[in-house]
């Protein structure tokens, strides 16, 4: 995953991105849905781009997928499919886990010192 929050691959010779959509987004997402004879998507949702033009796009939270028809778009949706569970399964976890310091201090009880009396 790069710095910007885009996982990127090559599908049939394209470049695909994944990324979570924005507001500027609607539209994208309303055409995909109508040329997929679906409703639109509710909610968080992650967009796949393939050559810089949405294909593919599913709710984070989990539902259909809706894509381009005219597009090969199977591996896109896998894709879309893979980092939604990933997002997910973070969500569910909470905080980012513990430094490594920090675990090994919680594991390590470090012998109070006695002073002499």
């Amino acid at each position: 995953m790069s710095r910007s929050g885009h996982t990127s691959s090559r599908e049939n010779g394209g470049h695909l991105i994944v990324r979570v959509a924005d507001a500027a987004d609607g539209q994208t997402l309303a055409r995909l849905a109508a040329l997929d004879s679906a409703p639109e998507l509710v909610g968080p949702t992650l967009v796949a781009e393939i050559d810089g033009e949405a294909a593919a796009a599913l709710p984070i939270a989990g539902g259909s997928a809706v894509a381009d028809p005219f597009r090969h778009t199977s591996a896109a949706v896998e894709l879309l499919e893979l980092r939604a569970a990933q997002i997910r399964g973070q969500a569910r976890r909470g905080a980012p886990p513990a430094s490594y310091r920090e675990r090994l201090r919680a594991f390590i009880r470090v012998p109070r010192t006695v002073s002499p009396r």
